[in-house]
Parts: C-alpha cells; structure tokens; sequence
C-alpha cells in the first residue's frame, strides 16, 4: 500500500518573499502555479523536487497582505524537510548568511535539527537525515523529501487512531510526543491540551494530505467515513483525486492519488513555467492572468518590494508602452477587481492596484461613513492627506510621477479619487471615474486647470444625480469633464472596458450622451 505525505499545504501573505525562501533559500523547485480549484482568483503554488514527486511537496495558497492566522489546536504546526545529515553545519551558515530567523541545531526525538522560520512565521524544519531523493534537486544540500508533520491535538490517542488509517503505526512515545512511523515519513502527534484553538489566515497551515494508492482507495475511504463528520466527496484535482475529512481533533487532512501528477500538462524541463486554471475558470483566462500576483524566480529581473501605507500590486505587462493605470475597487472589493478592465483598455499599460484602508462590516472601503450618503469629512480628509503621501512614495521608491499615472476608480474609489484631487491639487491628472458620486462637503477653491476627467455613469444608477453633481463640481473647478452614459446601474457593465478604453485615448463615444 502506498503510504506516506503526498503534500503540505500552507498560506503566503506575500508570494515573492515566499518564492524566494522557498524556490530561493531552500533551492525546492517552482514545479507548478494554478488558479485555486476552490477559488480561481486565488494563486496556488507548488514546490518540491525535481520532478515534482509526492511526498516532496509543500504548496502554499497566496493571501497578498492577508492576515496572518494563530497557531493551535486542530492544526498542523511545523514541516520538517530532510537534508543530508552531514549538510545541518552548511545550512546554519547559510541561515545566518541569509538572515533567516533559526534555532538550533538540536537534537530532538533523536534526530539532529535545524529550526528555521519562513517570512510568513511558518516553522521549517531541516532534520539531517540521509533519506533518497525520488528526484533529486541539482544543490546537494537541497531537501530530499519530506521528513514530517507535527500535529497539535488535545487528544493524542484519538488523533493517532485516525492518522492510522492512512498507513501510519505508533513508532515512538516521548513526553507529549507520539510519532507515527509509515514507509517514507514520520507524524509527530503533539499532546496540546490547554493550548488555543488554531485560525485561520498568513502563516499557518492549511492541511496535510496523505498518498492513495488510487482512486477507488479515495473511494472507498469515502465509504469508510461516511458516519465521520465533515468529510467531503471525492474531488477532481486534476493532478490527483481526493477527499477531505477533519480529524478528531479538528486537522484537516486530504487523501490524495499520486496520479496522473504534475508532468501531465508540462513535460519535465518546463515545470512551473506556465500558469494552469481550473476547468470552470478557463472562459476567464484572460482576467486570471492579469489578477493573480505576480513574482519573479529567484535570478530573474524584479521590481524593488516598497512597504508603503497603502498596500498595493503590481502588473507588468510582456510589451509596456510607459503607461501607468492606478486602480482604486469599489466598497466591499479588492484591489484586483478593475484590472481586467484596464488590461483590456489598454493591454500594454503598466498596472498598480491599491487597496483601501477602512473597513466597514469587514468589507474594504476607502473612507468611512455614518449611513446612506452621510460621509465621514475628517476621514476623507486624513485618508486623502495619506494618498498624496502614497503618491510621492511611488515617484521616490519606483520612480513613477504623477505625470505618468491616470487614475481609474470605481464607487467609493472613484469617490475617493475625485475628493483627494480637489483636495491635493498635486494629484490632478487623467481619471476614469466609474459610477461616482459627490462625497466630499466644503471643497476647497482650487483650479483644476484642463485636466482630463472621464465621468462613466449608469443611466440606471440611483446615485446618477450624485455623479452629474460632482461631474458639475470637477468642471467648475476647471477640469475638462466627458460624462459617458451607459444603459447600466451602480454595477460594472460588459462592455465597460470599451468606455474606458475610450476614455484613456480622449475620444467621445459616438453614442454616448453627455452632461
């Protein structure tokens, strides 16, 4: 019977740090990037050995600048990966070399191991241990496979009985330790009681999958938990089957097939050079391509990382003609949610999406208000005072001016936008605003002179009185107002790229009414 970890799946808040610790640091191999089979907006990166062999992987879902979660109970704690035993003394220079948090060396339950975190906080162990590669990686000092998992339980007994199903037996009992023994690993069971419960988020682990022999073995787990709560159908991975259940204690763990593995869409030498989706994902190829992060390889050209007061992305695009497009979501989105309107606008131009700071029942804003059209002026005010500080960050740390940027901002972004110019005088220059509205009270007198200003509305909108109102308020102040009118409420439209392609090149709509 197969047995063993196939992988490890955790949480990356920031997905080049991780590239580089893990692809970078560890010298594991990039051997594929997907959008998520649960959500496709959300990157999925795999690493392992050369060839991408189960029981070498670790997998990470990315959050950018998500929260960070809280290690505990019902949760895998710590990975060891095993490394030539005589390489433990290299890797603690190479940790120091790095600076790379670590302790250790030590000995523990009877094995020599270097303790490492990764940027997210996630323990990484190293345990020397002169275990084969399936396919070893080119470093000699590379990890050769996967050594462990710790589990935190406040029942090790029970978590132990479950583990067991999956081709695991009680090696070894020391203090709160039990380790679990199969042909290629180990599980140490870690008796936690009195230790809070785990959550969710950056820097913790998602689950741990074991290795099925085949599909009718997932099938017939299956069967055999169907009075276990919580355990899921059988699931098409397309690079293995799988179910998940939750053990006793709460760990998530899948039970997943080697095959057909990974070189079944990319042949050996090219493994995770390409992006890969979900098949229910793939009419939207063209927008996943241009949301999910991006990163570079350790060795490739990048762009300088800048912790700056807004958190924000970037997209290159493969052929940039020098634009840049600075996208501001609406109320309750994300920072990615206009970028397949601008990629498909204008293909070429350089893209940086932002989020905004204020939340408002967990849902992302720019700025807070009181109720329906009662708008928080003191937080306008010190969120658009942070804005223009933002700005002049991007001209310092990546040298991009105002000069270069045209603003596209949709609801509370475009409000936003069109408050911090009047505001800010300094960050006047080309803006889309889609679906605004009239947010800010006692404007300042200021002179807007020409600048090119792009009102998209919904003729449908109930806040299309608001949008004329500003759209009045920005030409009186000087600018050079386009009001476009589309057959569309306070939503975004189909065809809404076409408006604003329109819009960056200057032309009028041939069929667009103006204000």
């Amino acid at each position: 019977m197969t047995s063993g970890i196939h992988h490890v799946t955790a949480v990356t808040a920031n997905v080049q740090r991780n590239v580089d610790f893990y692809a970078g640091f560890l010298g594991l191999r990039l051997v594929k990037r997907t959008g998520g089979f649960e959500d496709a907006e959300q990157l999925h990166l795999f690493y392992g050995d050369q060839l991408a062999s189960p029981g070498s992987l670790i997998t990470f879902l990315v959050w950018p600048d998500g929260a960070h979660g809280r290690v505990g109970l019902g949760q895998v704690s710590e990975i060891a990966f095993a490394v030539p035993l005589a390489s433990i003394g290299g890797w603690l220079q190479r940790a120091m070399a790095a600076g790379i948090p670590f302790t250790g060396p030590a000995r523990e339950l009877g094995e020599p191991v270097l303790r490492l975190r990764d940027p997210d906080g996630i323990i990484v162990k190293l345990v020397g241990a002169d275990l084969p590669a399936d396919a070893p990686l080119p470093d000699p000092m590379a990890p050769t496979r996967i050594r462990a998992v710790t589990l935190l339980t406040e029942d090790a007994e029970a978590t132990g009985a479950f583990v067991a199903r999956f081709g695991y037996s009680v090696a070894l009992r020391d203090g709160p330790f039990i380790r679990m023994q199969s042909d290629r690993d180990v599980v140490d069971i870690r008796q936690s009681a009195g230790f809070v419960t785990g959550g969710p988020g950056a820097g913790i682990f998602d689950h741990v999958a074991f290795r099925a022999p085949d599909v009718d073995a997932v099938r017939q787990m299956r069967l055999d938990l169907r009075d276990h709560e919580g355990v899921t159908h059988v699931h098409d991975r397309k690079y293995f089957f799988s179910l998940y259940v939750r053990e006793p204690a709460g760990t998530l763990i899948e039970y997943a097939t080697d095959a057909p593995g990974f070189l079944l869409d990319e042949r050996a030498e090219d493994l995770g050079s390409g992006l890969f989706l979900p098949d229910n994902a793939l009419h939207r190829a063209a927008d996943l391509q241009v949301m999910l992060p991006q990163f570079a390889l350790p060795g490739a050209p990048r762009r300088p990382i800048r912790t700056l007061d807004f958190s924000h992305r970037f997209y290159d695009p493969a052929d940039p003609d020098g634009s840049v497009i600075v996208l501001l979501h609406g109320s309750g989105g994300t920072e990615a949610d206009l970028m397949p309107i601008a990629a498909a606008a204008n293909p070429r131009a350089t893209l940086i999406a932002l989020r905004g700071r204020a939340t408002e029942e967990g849902s992302l804003r720019w700025f807070r208000r009181f109720g329906a059209g009662q708008y928080d002026q003191a937080d306008i005010r010190a969120e658009a005072a942070a804005f223009a500080a933002f700005m002049e960050d991007l001209r310092t740390g990546y040298g991009i001016a105002i000069s270069d940027v045209t603003f596209l901002g949709y609801s509370n972004g475009a409000n936003f936008i069109a408050a911090a110019m009047r505001l800010y005088p300094q960050l006047a220059t080309r803006t889309v605003l889609l679906r605004a509205a009239e947010v800010l009270e006692g404007a300042p007198a200021v002179a807007l002179d020409h600048v090119p200003i792009t009102l998209i509305l919904g003729r449908n909108d109930s806040f299309l009185p608001e949008g004329q109102r500003l759209a009045a308020a920005l030409e009186a102040a000087g600018a050079q107002v386009q009001v476009t009118l589309l057959p569309a409420g306070h939503g975004l439209d189909p065809h809404e790229a076409a408006a604003v392609a329109e819009a960056f090149s200057g032309a009028v709509p041939s069929d667009a009414p103006q204000s």
